[in-house]
């Protein structure tokens, strides 16, 4: 076999490992790349056809000991990109120095500031649609590409007595005909958006998809790297039946939180944090029955998000909330005559902490087995508190119940399991996103999360990638 050699070798093809080729490629245009996927290509039309997002069953590719705990993601070209419902929030300031500011998890080692230029890039290579008034307290330098999806009748009533906290949402789903994606049909069929209005890859990055400089080669199922004296020399991976190796100068390694710590276990690159504190969000969902007030009529399956119970010195004692306001009928209409619509439903997300005995291991054979005993009791002592909170709220509005509807099964925001940070004795990957001990490995994706924001990550996976390859090229 003639030896392969590459410039960079990108393991996945998710927002991190998307972003930083985009982002590699605008300081260094004659890199060869090479991106290793796992998956298929799986078109918009194909998905829409077999009604699924990827022909690889997530669960099929890792063992847990925790049975009702699901981790959700895709495997194929374009990874997330496929599957995700396009919420685009950046994390609040705040969520970067949760140490010095309240005293739990760890402080990032960068802060909103450093990374806000790269979320407006990431923003405008998604063509976000958003509202300025976001920036009242996600404070931004520029204007969303475009503007924000209509609200609903219950969105107006809470922004006008909560603008300090009621904010349209941002959002990869186009609101008007731009950047060659038709408008959000508002129909909540984000995974599978029957019109092709949420940002993916296929529409989206044409451009590494014809660059005469990147190769994505499907079905290659990267199961280690060779390395020696702090540097990676090779990536092996199969492809059928046959073991490859392909050798390169730099390493990107964007395989999800489950899959990288387990290609950097199976290689014998083993920082005592690999693999340590996996988690994500903890999600609740609420249905509000309203005295007079119609909604759904807004343009997209969320329309706004609440950040009452977002931030503050709470922080130090329990977990915050971000509330979702939907635009759809999870639990069916109301049944009384002429009251279809009167109704508000809400899903509640509450941030969770890495904790040491959630993890990725490898099994016996070498398959990545994720333990995970339970959710972290700042997130449970969270939930109590904005469950507790929702009424007051929700005063605004001529509420006549709130019903808790229960637990959602997963965020499918897997996170954390492969930590940034400024030491090495508390972080796998240092502000670079450099590994610690192998200097030309970098990590993409939302395992390098220090903490867990109770925003949606991708925005900020891709923000951070934009960063690290701008650093690094």
């Amino acid at each position: 076999m003639v030896q392969e050699h590459f410039d960079v070798v990108v393991v996945g093809s998710g927002f991190g490992s998307l972003f930083f080729v985009e982002g590699y490629l605008s300081r260094r245009p004659a890199a060869k790349i090479l991106m290793l996927e796992r998956g298929t290509f799986n078109s918009h039309a194909w998905q829409l056809e077999q009604n699924r997002n990827s022909p690889i069953v997530p669960s099929s590719t890792f063992r847990t000991d925790a049975a009702k705990k699901v981790w959700n993601f895709t495997i194929g070209v374009g990874g997330g990109t496929n599957c995700w419902y396009a919420q685009t929030p950046r994390f609040h300031p705040s969520d970067f120095r949760m140490r010095s500011q309240y005293g739990v998890a760890q402080d990032w080692p960068l802060d909103y500031d450093e990374l806000e230029p790269y979320y407006f890039a990431a923003e405008t290579k998604m063509s976000v649609a958003g509202s300025p008034e976001m920036g009242e307290i996600l404070p931004r330098s520029g204007p969303f590409p475009q503007p924000p999806h209509k609200q609903t009748a219950v969105d107006a009533i809470m922004r006008k007595a909560q603008p300090q906290f009621h904010f349209p949402i941002a959002t990869a789903r186009a609101s008007v005909a731009d950047a060659g994606r038709p408008p959000c049909c508002a129909s909540a069929q984000c995974n599978l958006c029957p019109v092709n209005a949420k940002f993916t890859f296929e529409n989206g990055f044409t451009n590494l998809r014809q660059h005469p400089n990147v190769e994505i080669r499907t079905d290659c199922e990267v199961t280690h790297f060779d390395h020696a004296g702090g540097t990676v020399s090779a990536a092996i991976y199969k492809k059928g039946g046959a073991e490859h190796r392909v050798t390169g100068e730099l390493f990107v390694l964007g395989a999800n939180a489950i899959h990288s710590p387990a290609i950097l276990l199976r290689s014998g690159i083993d920082h005592p944090l690999t693999g340590v504190g996996i988690h994500e969000q903890v999600g609740y969902q609420l249905e509000v029955l309203l005295d007079g007030v119609d909604s759904l009529d807004g343009g997209t399956i969320t329309t706004a998000l609440n950040y009452s119970l977002y931030d503050g010195p709470f922080r130090k004692d329990y977990a915050g909330a971000l509330i979702y306001f939907d635009n759809r009928w999870p639990h069916g209409l109301r049944k009384e005559y002429g009251r279809w619509r009167q109704f508000a439903p809400l899903v509640v997300v509450v941030e969770d902490l890495p904790q040491d005995s959630n993890r990725v291991v490898l099994d016996d054979d070498g398959m990545p087995k994720v333990l995970h005993a339970d959710v972290s009791d700042y997130a449970k002592r969270g939930l109590q508190e904005s469950l507790t909170n929702i009424k007051k709220v929700l005063e605004p509005l001529p509420v006549e119940r709130i019903d808790f509807k229960g637990m959602r099964d997963t965020e499918s925001h897997i996170q954390g399991s492969l930590r940034m940070g400024n030491d090495r004795a508390s972080s796998v990957i240092d502000a670079k996103q450099i590994h610690h001990d192998v200097r030309n490995l970098v990590v993409v994706g939302s395992s390098v999360f220090p903490s867990g924001p109770n925003s949606n990550p991708s925005l900020s996976v891709a923000a951070l990638s934009l960063r690290s390859a701008a650093l690094i090229a």
